[in-house]
């Protein structure tokens, strides 16, 4: 069975829309599609859209210019690229000119084929290759370049039926290791939460300033290790930077294994780090200093629970660079017990945190993995290797 290697502009008439103006815009009538709702359609198969033209507008496009026709490909220019997706015969739009291009079919190919190929590395590395770079814009006359190898149109619609019967497999697959990582991850945060909301016999009720202080101390400390937002993970504390020494131009708090580093902005990310060691960070993390009545790991349990971020979130200023008014948590009440129950509680937490991790990990492979197979399976379906099924799991 013979392959040729073609270019796509000797399959498609690329090309892109008329302009339409934002003044033209309605609230009813025929959908327009920018980007956002090519790259929903590419994932989901609907849109939800917000922006339309009338009808008499569609149809004076349909008439000097064409639009749209079953078979035809449209395909995200801008930003994130490649998100393809087959006009349907009752699809019905019109799309924004330069984000999205329009792969008018000109031959007998499978367009199902080819948008499979879209998604595919080969199409990918074609355009990286290209640019030195990920390339974040795409063209007309770079998507008319891209070069495949084409089977006769029999063995595209025979690797297409293959194709969406393994893929379908693989999104079930996905979704339910998806579904299981997110229950995992609830379970943690809704046990977590039910400690602070289920207050035990003892527990003392003290406003956050009378347990708690900012140690905002600039004291010389080159030679240490530093902490910047992105060293912290969010939701989990786990730190993601290194040991090494690192001076900074900028000014830094001073920290040591005595404090909680609390990021202040967008708290809503719920960045807190315990550090176990001793460094400086940036002026965006807050070091705190815990009362000898309160233990800094049952802080940094409470300070990462679902009602404490919402409530720190609530408090922010600064519409661009959104940051925790400190000094209204202060005044936030605070709930413990002793710190004999506080160690039990730290202990507890801290080995459901272990075993979540683990699970977590587990979850996050097997979405991986999935991902990796889909790679596998068309790396061999588009060089020709995809001789039957059970080729899929050779």
């Amino acid at each position: 069975m013979t392959w040729r290697k073609v270019f796509l502009g000797d399959l498609f008439k690329v090309g892109s829309s008329k302009r339409v103006l934002k003044s033209q815009w309605t609230n009813e009538g025929i959908p327009f599609y920018r980007g956002r709702e090519i790259t929903r359609l590419a994932t989901d198969g609907f849109v939800d859209n917000e922006l339309f033209i009338t009808e008499d507008h569609y149809a004076e496009l349909a008439e000097k210019y064409g639009v749209p026709n079953a078979g035809d490909i449209v395909i995200t220019a801008i930003g994130t690229i490649g998100n393809s997706h087959v006009v349907r015969e009752y699809d019905k739009f019109y799309f924004k000119d330069a984000s999205v291009l329009w792969l008018k079919r000109a031959s007998n190919v499978s367009s199902e084929f080819i948008n499979i190929w879209l998604k595919s590395p080969l199409f990918i590395d074609q355009l990286d290759r290209g640019n030195g770079a990920t390339v974040d814009t795409l063209t007309i006359q770079k998507l008319q370049s891209v070069q495949l190898n084409l089977p006769p149109l029999p063995e595209q619609q025979r690797i297409v039926a293959i194709l969406d019967e393994a893929f379908s497999a693989i999104a079930k697959a996905k979704a339910n290791a998806e579904q299981n990582l997110k229950n995992t991850q609830e379970l943690f945060e809704s046990y977590l939460q039910s400690i602070f909301e289920n207050k035990g016999v003892g527990w003392k009720e003290e406003k956050l300033r009378e347990v708690i202080e900012y140690d905002k101390s600039q004291k010389v400390h080159n030679g240490l290790p530093y902490v910047g937002l992105e060293h912290i993970e969010s939701n989990s504390g786990r730190f993601l930077g290194n040991l090494e020494p690192q001076a900074v131009k900028s000014s830094t708090f001073y920290f040591s294994n005595k404090h909680v580093l609390y990021g202040r902005l967008r708290p809503y990310l719920n960045k807190v780090l315990i550090p176990n060691f001793e460094g400086h960070c940036s002026t965006e993390i807050f070091p705190i200093k815990v009362s000898d009545k309160i233990l800094r790991e049952f802080l940094f349990y409470w300070l990462i629970t679902r009602n404490t971020v919402k409530n720190i979130d609530a408090t922010w200023t600064g519409a661009r660079m959104p940051r925790a008014n400190m000094n209204q948590v202060l005044t936030f009440d605070f709930a413990f017990p002793s710190k004999v129950e506080q160690q039990n509680i730290i202990e507890k937490l801290d080995i459901l945190s272990s075993e979540t991790k683990k699970l977590e990990t587990i979850y996050q492979q097997k979405i991986n993995d999935l991902e990796e197979l889909k790679k596998s399976i068309l790396q061999k379906a588009f060089g020709g290797e995809l001789k039957t099924d059970k080729d899929i799991a050779a």
